[in-house]
């Protein structure tokens, strides 16, 4: 208050007019408030506070924290390998395969004092919530400034749904499903940084107001969410409650990404101040996202795109674009569906020789750093009402738990004071009005409602809801028993008569036929049998116990026939990589044997 009379002495002193000194007094009100910023995720300091705080500042100093899920090969390497070069991030790298990491760490010369490789499997829940744990046991008091949802699989060569160890389709889950309860688990230590931002990979595929999106078959689409309201789990495989097309899948994927990005923006942009974007980096046709396809398509795509339509991009470039949406200051935009001015959309031919494929247009590659611009969204990713359905749907499915949806509050120490003795006060009065009496009617039908709502849910399981599960075992049929192999389900028991299933009775088993040949038939009928009579159950060998056995060994053992068409989960591929990063890296050692790769978390030698 003393410098405040201060200040308007002075300002009297020079002449200033009573106008202008009423905007200074609001200059001085708005510099205050905004003093109270700090405020807002205070809290009374404790020792094991103070000394996670410590920690942080002696791992990672005034470096950014950064997580990329998918640093082990194509897009995300590139991207985990520009954050590094700046100097300024500590890159924790999400990966399935840390012997892989090891491997592109040492062959791409990743600072390992800024970068740590952490394991997660996309495809099990579980995993992802184990990841979030060490993940902030290791960061400490650190909150993460960055989050990037890369890591996506592609396969659009499956003739039938593959399913993860959480019984969904595998694209699905580890595309979106995982992402989506990944950045439910973390937001809240995003919310801390300055400047925070959540960046998720869509797809010009997502996007039906484009030639890409809109203009090649299958088109995205989710419809009316049927299939995800209905848990999206085996034998459900697509979102729209349709049958299996593993390219739809995968676009489905994308466009949920880009509409979780928009939601994500409308729900907790103001209240946290974290930057929710999502990208279309260019169509990066030599990218290992295509492993799965034919060799002829993998061979002949990028010569198409670079040459023919112009969308052609390399991994180093998008990578950098990436990268610039995480660190740019332009890029802090919320909301925002990013893409470049690099490709080419017109005057192809000759020139496109001439330059190697760079013309400029929109979508392919170069255009420099300057090209970023917000592109355009189509009506299905901006529609909200869909996209509500979608976030509310995927948070059962996933389990997400996520803080309610509040607008921002002033810090302001007094409000905050006063406000938790108004909410006091509150409450006692409330509790009066609440009492038994002439007039009260709120209590007993909300309780009636209630319980016959319970009532009705328990009819409408034990009747429709059976009905229409026996429809859909009757007319979608069985599913083939190449698309059980290389998923992490346990076998279904012998298949049953059509009229056992619909009445839930199985068929007796030989020891129970022996059992009731000597009884009753009324003890048959009903399933009763005599007291002591019951079959013992059958000793277990120990011996012949097989260890459980691993979603790997479940993909080796896949059917011949489709080992060439494609891999579940991309192991096969995955172990040419290794094979492939070996001998690169045997080249640039010099000589130095490399058959074998490292056991896990063992270094390799420089």
């Amino acid at each position: 208050v003393a410098d405040f009379r201060q200040v308007f002495a002075m300002a009297r002193a020079q002449g200033m007019g009573a106008v202008w000194r009423t905007l200074l007094a609001l200059a001085l009100a708005l510099a205050v408030c905004d003093g109270f910023k700090f405020m807002v995720n205070w809290k009374v300091p404790t020792l094991d506070a103070i000394k996670a705080q410590r920690v942080a500042e002696q791992k990672f100093g005034d470096k950014k924290l950064v997580v990329v899920t998918g640093t082990s090969s194509g897009l995300g390497r590139k991207t985990a390998g520009a954050f590094l070069r700046t100097g300024q991030y500590h890159v924790v790298g999400a990966v399935r395969d840390l012997d892989k990491m090891e491997l592109v760490a040492e062959l791409d010369g990743f600072d390992m004092e800024n970068f740590t490789p952490m394991q997660v499997e996309l495809a099990n829940f579980t995993s992802v919530r184990d990841f979030c744990d060490r993940l902030n046991e290791f960061k400490a008091a650190k909150p993460i400034d960055r989050l990037i949802c890369n890591a996506a699989v592609y396969q659009p060569s499956l003739p039938y749904a593959k399913w993860s160890a959480d019984g969904h389709e595998q694209q699905m889950q580890i595309n979106f499903l995982s992402h989506f309860l990944l950045i439910s688990l973390l937001l809240q230590e995003i919310a801390k940084a300055q400047d925070p931002r959540v960046v998720l990979v869509g797809s010009v595929t997502g996007n039906d107001n484009t030639v890409g999106g809109g203009g090649v078959y299958p088109i995205a689409d989710l419809k009316e969410l049927d299939g995800l309201k209905l848990g999206a789990k085996n034998p459900i495989s697509m979102f729209d409650g349709y049958n299996f097309d593993g390219a739809k899948a995968y676009k489905d994927s994308k466009l949920c990404l880009m509409m979780t990005s928009n939601i994500l923006h409308d729900k907790y942009h103001k209240q946290t101040g974290i930057a929710f974007s999502s990208i279309y980096p260019g169509c990066i046709a030599e990218s290992p996202l295509f492993r799965e396809k034919r060799p002829w398509f993998r061979k002949n795509f990028p010569i198409f795109m670079k040459y023919i339509t112009g969308g052609f991009v390399g991994e180093e470039e998008a990578g950098m674009r990436l990268f610039q949406v995480a660190h740019d200051p332009r890029c802090s935009k919320s909301g925002v569906y990013w893409s470049w001015n690099g490709g080419p959309r017109e005057g192809r031919g000759e020139e496109a020789l001439e330059k190697d494929g760079q013309i400029l247009g929109g979508g392919g590659a170069g255009g420099g750093w300057d090209s970023i611009y917000e592109n355009d969204q189509s009506d299905k990713v901006l529609n909200k009402d869909l996209a509500q359905e979608l976030f509310k749907y995927s948070s059962i499915v996933t389990g997400a738990e996520w803080p309610l949806a509040n607008q921002p509050k002033s810090p302001c120490p007094t409000l905050k004071v006063v406000g938790a003795f108004t909410s006091a006060m509150n409450a006692k009065e409330e509790a009066k009005r609440m009492a038994q009496k002439p007039g009260m009617v709120a209590g007993l039908p909300n309780q009636l409602t209630a319980g016959s709502v319970s009532i009705a849910d328990e009819i409408v399981k034990r009747t429709l809801g059976a009905a229409s599960k026996t429809a859909q075992r009757v007319f979608l049929g069985e599913l083939p028993e190449e698309a059980m192999k290389g998923a992490a389900q346990s076998k279904k028991g012998p298949k049953q008569a059509l009229w056992r299933r619909v009445v839930g009775r199985p068929a007796l088993t030989t020891e129970e036929v022996a059992m009731y040949s000597e009884q009753p038939k009324w003890r048959r009928l009903l399933r009763k049998p005599k007291a002591g009579t019951a079959p013992a159950a059958a000793a277990v060998d120990e011996t012949k116990l097989k260890p459980e056995v691993s979603l790997e060994s479940k993909v080796d053992g896949m059917d011949p026939d489709f080992s060439e068409e494609a891999v579940d989960m991309s192991i096969e591929a995955s172990k040419a990589e290794k094979e492939l990063l070996l001998a690169q890296l045997k080249e640039k050692r010099g000589g130095v044997k490399a058959d074998t790769p490292p056991a896990k978390g063992q270094k390799v030698a420089a």
